[in-house]
């Protein structure tokens, strides 16, 4: 399978929602994401024949270290994404939904030539 941007989606949620209470299940993903049930089994499927993320016998989603790779990239290209569109003067929810459209297809090279300009604005602000 590859790496899709719904399979971006999925692992960035399942990390989120793991930051944030100690186990994670197919129902969390279906409230975070506003998908069906039925939806995201067939995804968690996948992703774990992909080695993505493991299920255990409580049915709690964990991420593999492959699943925590590719969720961490995506979870930190929002999260420069949005705080740069914020410094820009875009409002926080709008940076955020355009954070999450851009995420998936900025190329790497764009995305750390985006990030390390954003670090230099952080450092140009913390010296005023």
């Amino acid at each position: 399978m590859a790496i899709t941007e719904a399979v971006e989606n999925y692992l960035e949620t399942i990390l989120i929602l793991s930051q944030k209470q100690p186990d994670v299940h197919a129902i969390d993903i279906c409230s975070y994401l506003g998908y069906s049930r039925p939806t995201v089994s067939i995804i968690l499927k996948k992703m774990k024949d992909e080695g993505l993320v493991t299920v255990d016998d409580d049915n709690h989603i964990r991420l593999t270290d492959a699943g925590r790779h590719v969720a961490e990239r995506i979870y930190d290209r929002h999260n420069v994404l949005t705080e740069l569109f914020i410094l820009l003067g875009v409002s926080r929810d709008i940076a955020s939904e355009d954070a999450c459209k851009v995420e998936h297809d900025i190329s790497d090279e764009t995305f750390a030539m985006l990030k390390s300009h954003y670090r230099k604005l952080l450092e140009k602000s913390d010296k005023k």
